[in-house]
């Protein structure tokens, strides 16, 4: 198989090799969320913030109807990684069609589902009167262009398989300039609100992923996309399926979660929504950059664990916590200390702004148990444990947050003690994720060293 923008993962450094693949992962996330967040900022500082609390509602709603099927892109990533470990080209080039094939048609279902039921699932979360029009104006164009954030986190998942994560950064970088052109244009030249950013998301979103689509058409290797072979292998969809299913349930238990927290929160009012609008982008930030650490760990393993270079996925899996957990706390400490400039970016709205740092504070110290999550999780993919920290989690995360908002939560509801359930949930997750992998799961793989 010719190699491309690419690098050997299964020989070599491994550290600095995680560091080339995460770093460009790290920043096309981060570029992502800053682009999101401009969108956050435009509204906030020409629109009021009426809308951008109506923007700060939709976003749990945005990643449990996205994430949940973002999850299957992940599967097709380990698929293809596992494909190349083996150097299969004939199996590679049909998981590669098969995931882009796929990544069109939850797109389209998608579309459907957020166009025709934003207002019903807006009604549902509780979403104050005052923005629930703005809210469900911003929720119906933002899925118009669904399609197109499914096919950018498929064909990247596919570029990503063989280590190429710099032309997906330049694809995100590119689009998101777009983005921020189009906000300010309709926003501040034509005096549009929420409608504006949203379009203007949606736009950026095509450009990215028919670049990526382009560039996928162009390719000299095994993943090269002929759109005339588009179609779905049924033996490499179950594949892709068995891994990413449970990655995805895994998301839409984050999100489910995060929703109903999102309807506890409507209920204290637009500052309380406005403020952890705000200081959400900078978890995001923390988050995706303990994330790609997650993704090289998946992709490294995958790779590795197929080529039955076992040892090294043990070295993969230390590195990826050690190096993740660096950049993470680094990144939140300085957030944490110097919340009030950060938070200056997208409101200057006294009391809002309180509590954005109040959230901050409460969540970002806590974020390397988030990290561990991810990274527990990932490499338990990358040897064929999918199911069980999708399992771990709908129990750890989603049952100890629904537990807590539906029975201790009521009796003493405040912003604050909303809030402390994010570190308590990591907190017991982690623990269960660390008992099943060093009792059940690692023992299994050093089994297969020994056995080779």
């Amino acid at each position: 198989m010719k190699k491309k923008k690419t690098f050997d993962m299964l020989n070599g450094s491994i550290w600095n090799k995680l560091i080339l693949f995460a770093l460009p992962l790290a920043a096309s996330s981060i570029l992502q969320q800053l682009f999101n967040a401009a969108d956050v900022a435009v509204v906030g500082s020409f629109a009021g913030s009426g809308a951008l609390a109506a923007v700060g509602a939709n976003g749990p709603i945005i990643n449990l109807l996205v994430n949940s099927f973002v999850g299957l892109s992940v599967g097709a990533n380990v698929v293809i990684a596992s494909f190349i470990g083996q150097n299969d080209e004939k199996r590679t080039s049909l998981a590669a069609h098969t995931s882009v094939t796929m990544s069109v048609i939850i797109g389209i279902v998608l579309l459907f589902v957020g166009f025709f039921f934003a207002r019903p699932i807006l009604e549902l979360m509780s979403t104050p009167e005052d923005i629930i029009n703005l809210a469900e104006i911003y929720l119906k164009i933002y899925f118009l262009g669904v399609p197109f954030v499914m096919l950018y986190n498929f064909a990247a998942a596919i570029l990503r398989s063989k280590g190429d994560t710099q032309r997906p950064l330049i694809a995100l970088f590119i689009g998101g300039v777009i983005n921020v052109i189009l906000n300010l244009f309709f926003v501040v030249v034509l005096h549009m609100s929420v409608e504006g950013v949203a379009i203007g998301t949606v736009i950026s979103n095509v450009f990215s992923s028919m670049m990526l689509l382009y560039w996928l058409m162009h390719e000299t290797d095994a993943l090269r996309i002929d759109l005339k072979q588009l179609k779905i292998n049924d033996r490499i969809l179950k594949r892709i399926a068995k891994i990413g299913v449970p990655a995805g349930l895994q998301g839409m238990v984050f999100s489910i979660s995060n929703v109903c927290i999102q309807s506890s929160l409507n209920a204290l009012g637009s500052d309380a929504i406005a403020a952890s609008s705000a200081a959400l982008n900078y978890e995001y930030f923390a988050y995706y950059i303990l994330s790609s650490f997650a993704q090289a760990a998946v992709t490294f393993i995958g790779q590795n664990y197929s080529a039955k270079k076992y040892d090294r996925c043990k070295k993969i899996t230390l590195q990826s916590f050690l190096l993740g957990g660096v950049t993470t706390m680094v990144a939140c400490m300085l957030f944490v200390i110097f919340d009030h400039f950060f938070i200056s970016f997208f409101t200057s709205d006294v009391s809002v702004a309180s509590l954005a740092y109040t959230r901050m504070k409460i969540i970002l110290p806590f974020q390397f148990l988030n990290m561990s999550i991810e990274v527990f999780s990932s490499v338990m993919r990358g040897v064929g444990y999918s199911s069980v920290p999708a399992g771990i989690c709908v129990a750890g995360i989603c049952g100890v947050r629904l537990a807590y908002l539906y029975t201790i939560y009521p009796s003493i509801a405040s912003y604050d003690n909303l809030l402390i359930i994010y570190p308590i949930s990591w907190f017991v997750t982690v623990v269960a994720l660390a008992l099943v992998y060093f009792i059940h799961v690692r023992p299994k793989v050093y089994a297969h060293q020994a056995a080779n």
